[in-house]
């Protein structure tokens, strides 16, 4: 079963280093940039988080949570501006994403903040997990690429922490497949809207 951790709602006043804040506001124009291209296809599943909220979350958890160990994955990584984020926190980070136009802005990214981890292009859903949804319509489940795991050589219950950014409706939908595929003791922390951060462990 899944315990949710209350992240307290003074963490948005938590310190962000300059740094961190200016890879944030440069990876947040490159956004607006990419958005605003007429020229090709808009990718309706990618839609920007609020990428500061998260990183203070994330600092949050770690400095006051215990982890099972430094791997973390994010769940449709697009721009892998939270990827880049946990990696600059000391995390083991893969990104996984079924968009190849957004693989190549998370690569960007990666070299814009000068940090190591690695993008992964395919499902991040693990095999059979699609048969746990109670919505054949959700966003998850639209992407017809190869299981990204089997590509990375780990499963689902390698990794101590995992971020998703559910659409609307499929927040559930995520916390099912975390509770069957993930190791006990992990973490699933996601970004659901505008100051709605939700942090489980699966006991």
């Amino acid at each position: 079963m899944l315990k949710k951790i209350e992240i307290p709602s003074s963490v948005d006043r938590r310190p962000i280093p300059d740094k961190i804040k200016q890879r944030i506001d440069s990876a947040l124009a490159r956004i607006e940039r990419f958005q605003d291209r007429w020229d090709r296809p808009q990718i309706e599943q990618f839609v920007a988080a609020d990428y500061a909220h998260v990183y203070q979350s994330l600092d949050w958890t770690l400095q006051t949570q215990m982890t099972i160990g430094q791997r973390f994955v994010e769940w449709g990584c697009g721009f892998a501006i939270v990827s880049a984020a946990a990696a600059t926190l000391g995390l083991d980070v893969i990104g996984i994403e079924a968009e190849d136009v957004l693989l190549t802005q998370g690569r960007e990214t990666i070299a814009d903040w000068d940090v190591e981890l690695e993008l992964f292009h395919g499902n991040f859903l693990p095999p059979g997990a699609q048969r746990l949804a109670d919505d054949p319509m959700l966003p998850s489940l639209g992407h017809p690429v190869p299981d990204a795991y089997a590509k990375i050589g780990l499963d689902l219950d390698d990794f101590a922490i995992v971020y998703s950014y559910p659409w609307p409706g499929e927040d559930d939908f995520h916390e099912v497949v975390f509770e069957r595929y993930a190791a006990r003791g992990a973490l699933l922390l996601m970004f659901c809207g505008p100051n709605d951060i939700r942090l489980y462990r699966k006991t």
